[in-house]
Formats: C-alpha cells, sequence, structure tokens
C-alpha cells in the first residue's frame, strides 16, 4: 500500500522545491502530490511508496512532516480526461458510505486517495 504523508512548511519560495529535492536524493519518487498555500502555511500532500525512508529523508532536511496514513493509489482512471467522471466516481464512493479525506491525482492519471475505511474503497474500486 501506498503512503500519504502530510507535510507543513511556510508558504515561500523554496518550500516545495526542498521536498522535492529531499525526497530524490533519498531516492523516493512522489507517485501524486497536492499542494495548498493558507493562511501562510503551505500544506503538502505526497504519495510515495516507501513512507519510512520518505519521512526519514523530510526529517533529515529539517521538513516536519505532520501526518502519514494509508493512501490507495489506483490503477490509470478510465474516462479521466471526459467531464463528469470524477463526479460519478465520487458518488459511487459516497453512495458506499465512505467519507474521502483526501484525494489527488497522481502521475499517469492515476487517483491517490486516503479514507475513512480504505479496504471498503478497495472492494468498490474492484467492481467499477
Amino acid at each position: 500500500m501506498a503512503t500519504d504523508l502530510t507535510i507543513s512548511t511556510e508558504d515561500r519560495p523554496g518550500s516545495l522545491a526542498s521536498i522535492g529535492e529531499a525526497l530524490g536524493a533519498a531516492g523516493v519518487n512522489i507517485e501524486g502530490l497536492l499542494g495548498i498555500g493558507f493562511e501562510g502555511r503551505g500544506i503538502i500532500h505526497v504519495c510515495v511508496q516507501d513512507g519510512a525512508a520518505a519521512r526519514k529523508a523530510l526529517e533529515d532536511a529539517g521538513i516536519k512532516v505532520e501526518g502519514e496514513a494509508d493512501a490507495i493509489l489506483g490503477d490509470p482512471v478510465q474516462g479521466a480526461e471526459q467531464p463528469g467522471t470524477m463526479g460519478a466516481m465520487a458518488r459511487q464512493i459516497a453512495n458506499a458510505g465512505i467519507n474521502v479525506r483526501a484525494a489527488y491525482l497522481a502521475t499517469n492519471s492515476r487517483v491517490v486517495m486516503v479514507t475513512d475505511d480504505n479496504a471498503k474503497l478497495m472492494e468498490l474500486m474492484a467492481k467499477m
């Protein structure tokens, strides 16, 4: 299973570069990334395959990891380029009673999701 790390940085030039450099130097590939600036902070989610190595690389570089969660790194989404695909998928997830805590795009038209019930979501995805 993939890992979603939540990182908090100062909202300033170079913060994102520092994350990429730390992970790259450690040989950790970023599978997916979401970043927003909010009230002077940068909140970054990165999806990686080796959460322990990523956390160590970031912390060794002085970058604060606020949280860590198991993440589902899905297969490429069929129809990802078509309007309505995300809405249809999200509706199926909602109808199954699954709460999505984080969702963002990954490389190769894949989706990263952190939910309150990853096992249930994986079962649902197998039927989609």
